[in-house]
């Protein structure tokens, strides 16, 4: 069977298999980017560029409900929200094309002593390596590409192998919008042969979002090349509950930051961490909100919880959950699947020595904990191996910025959840990664920032 296939979540029924890319051809297509990287990269401007870009988003708003559908096939994402991702993606690719010139724009540097004058003036890299997750199909490839291709540099595009039809729309969409054929290039390789591609001398830097072990073996690879890197690794996001005037809200927000994307998400919240004078009743609501949603077909517009991308994911997931309670945990709500369809469910009393305290549940599987004061709640959010996001939800502002300071995340969302925005930089710490996406940010990571002293003239 081929390394990648398109097979359906929600029945297993394997639809559409594609051939993984031979060794030669694959030489080709770094040495083809390589060669596209001068008329891209040097020779076209940035509003043409920026013009391209504009046209894949467009692309992606004409074809949303086909691309919707491609995914929710390939990874199970409920219909509703797979739209909204292809919408996504299409804001980020705008606001690349809106704001190109000025992102790429010289940055002046007010000399302290001499005369003349000094500037940034930032260029492309060349040939950059994206490895992409399936838990995003569009939005992850959007983040990564939009900014990249705005600023000239040229892309090898290696999707996650359940991912193989929405990679090739997408290729399909950059080339009908203006991006040259080999400025684009999606491959379907494996694993060790995208070992060679990050330690090719052709290739600038590269970028993944994945597990910790897949970042760990593409930075020990491009550490040894000298290469750029962007890692973003995943997390155990806390939501930390320190006060609130409505439960009720709170718990909304609780249920809407768990489940997104059957709770598939890096910046999900994952740890509920609450005070205790709220801690009885945040469970109970929390709880009996969760078991109101069960999991359904993915191609209903009514549908809030699709079912986990793969057998292997709902297999990881069962024993996570299984292995909790073995060593402690209380099994509050849940804990069942039907084929790929997890029901919603509530853990609490995880201690430091339970495998779970330190684990990222990557499904919608909520862990509950009660805390005495603000310093606990900070200390316990703190005391993860992950640092991605974190929510802070609390009446007094001044607590509230005081704990959003002292958490240890690369983002802190107070009194909030799907907050994030195409002018927002995503990216962690610790074991989170490093390097960030979107945002002015995500367009200076692989960048030449090239400094240009000017004396006598």
């Amino acid at each position: 069977m081929s390394d990648y296939a398109v097979v359906d979540p929600a029945t297993g029924e394997t639809i559409k298999t594609y051939p993984t890319i031979t060794d030669d051809e694959l030489d080709a297509a770094v040495g083809r980017a390589h060669a596209a990287h001068r008329g891209w990269g040097r020779e076209t401007g940035v509003e043409d560029r920026a013009a391209a870009i504009r046209r894949v988003g467009e692309l992606h708003a004409e074809r949303r409900r086909e691309l919707a559908e491609i995914i929710c096939r390939e990874m199970g994402k409920p219909i509703a929200q797979a739209l909204g991702e292809v919408d996504f993606a299409a804001a980020i690719y705008e606001y690349y094309a809106d704001n190109g010139v000025q992102l790429m724009a010289d940055e002046p540097i007010d000399l302290l002593e001499g005369d003349g004058s000094a500037l940034i003036r930032r260029s492309s890299l060349g040939v950059l390596l994206g490895i992409m997750p399936w838990n995003y199909p569009y939005y992850q490839v959007a983040r990564f590409a939009g900014p990249n291709l705005l600023i000239g540099n040229t892309i090898l595009l290696k999707h996650a192998p359940q991912c193989p039809q929405s990679a090739e729309a997408m290729e399909r969409m950059f080339h009908e919008a203006g991006v040259p054929a080999d400025a684009y290039i999606n491959i379907y390789a494996t694993n060790d042969q995208i070992a060679n591609v990050i330690a090719d001398p052709r290739v600038q830097g590269v970028s993944l979002t994945g597990s910790g072990r897949a970042g760990a073996a593409v930075a020990e690879v491009a550490g040894r090349n000298l290469k750029k890197v962007v890692l973003e690794l995943g997390g155990s996001d806390p939501f930390v509950l320190l006060g609130a005037s409505d439960l009720d809200e709170v718990v909304e927000a609780a249920v809407d930051g768990r489940l997104e994307n059957a709770g598939q998400s890096c910046n999900a919240a994952k740890r509920f961490i609450v005070v205790d004078d709220l801690y009885d009743s945040f469970l109970e609501k929390f709880t009996e909100a969760l078991r109101k949603i069960e999991p359904s077909d993915p191609k209903s517009e009514d549908t809030t919880l699709g079912p986990l991308s793969s057998s292997t994911a709902t297999k990881r997931l069962a024993e996570q959950v299984e292995r909790a309670v073995d060593q402690g945990a209380t099994l509050v709500a849940g804990g069942e699947h039907d084929g790929n369809f997890f029901k919603t469910t509530v853990l609490t009393g995880v201690t430091k020595d339970n495998d779970a305290y330190t684990e990222e549940f990557f499904g919608p599987v909520a862990l509950v904990y009660s805390v005495n004061s603000e310093d606990e709640a900070v200390e316990l959010a703190n005391d993860t191996p992950y640092g991605l996001g974190s929510y802070v939800f609390s009446e007094d502002q001044e607590q509230a910025f005081r704990v959003a300071d002292r958490i240890e995340a690369g983002m802190v969302f107070v009194n909030a959840v799907g907050a994030d925005g195409v002018e927002l930089p995503f990216g962690g710490v610790k074991n989170s990664g490093f390097g960030r996406e979107l945002g002015r940010l995500g367009a200076d990571e692989f960048v030449n920032k090239k400094l240009i002293r000017v004396s006598g003239c």
